[in-house]
């Protein structure tokens, strides 16, 4: 895998979604690595992307109460286990499952197996609450889709608090979601 610097030289089989996130990012002044690659549907799969880019690659998951009336865009480490208790219960909300792709592309523009935090560019309502592990704020880097999935990228964990979450409005509530201990 080759770790390119910044967007693609050619918008050639790239879709708009794609080219809007490297756009907001390029206006941001943001610098990021981007790996192309097949689609990445799973967590397995990230595996080798994760260490190409040489940061931390985040499970990003939309999420929505039980009544559908709010919605939770979670950054948490690719590696750690989601237990939907663990972050209800720091939430304060009752059962939490993940919200209709019809939602995420709706507040998100991307779909399924896409989820990215570039997504609250889109949000400009706030409907989405963002939730980010701590663990993610502890790294230097972190890994994400630009709304698409077959790229990835490398952007500094400062750039996503002092550039990108300013610049979508999001304020995000951090939590301390526990590792599997292993006996």
């Amino acid at each position: 895998m080759i770790l390119y610097e910044g967007r693609p030289q050619s918008a050639d089989d790239r879709t708009e979604r794609e080219l809007g996130a490297y756009d907001f990012l390029d206006a941001l002044g943001i610098s990021y690595g981007r790996i192309d690659h097949a689609p990445a549907m799973t967590m397995a799969v990230c595996e080798e992307i994760n260490r190409a880019l040489e940061a931390t690659i985040c499970k990003n998951l939309f999420l929505t109460n039980r009544q559908g009336t709010a919605f939770y865009l979670l950054m948490m480490p690719g590696d750690k286990p989601f237990k939907t208790k663990d972050l209800s219960a720091q939430l304060g909300t009752a059962r939490l499952s993940f919200g209709p792709p019809d939602k995420m592309e709706q507040l998100l523009h991307t779909a399924p197996g896409s989820a990215s935090v570039l997504g609250l560019m889109h949000d400009k309502e706030q409907a989405v609450q963002l939730v980010i592990d701590k663990e993610v704020l502890a790294g230097a880097f972190f890994g994400c889709h630009p709304l698409v999935n077959t790229s990835s990228l490398r952007i500094s964990t400062a750039d996503l608090v002092e550039k990108i979450l300013p610049a979508t409005g999001h304020l995000p509530v951090v939590v301390d979601l526990p590792r599997e201990e292993i006996l």
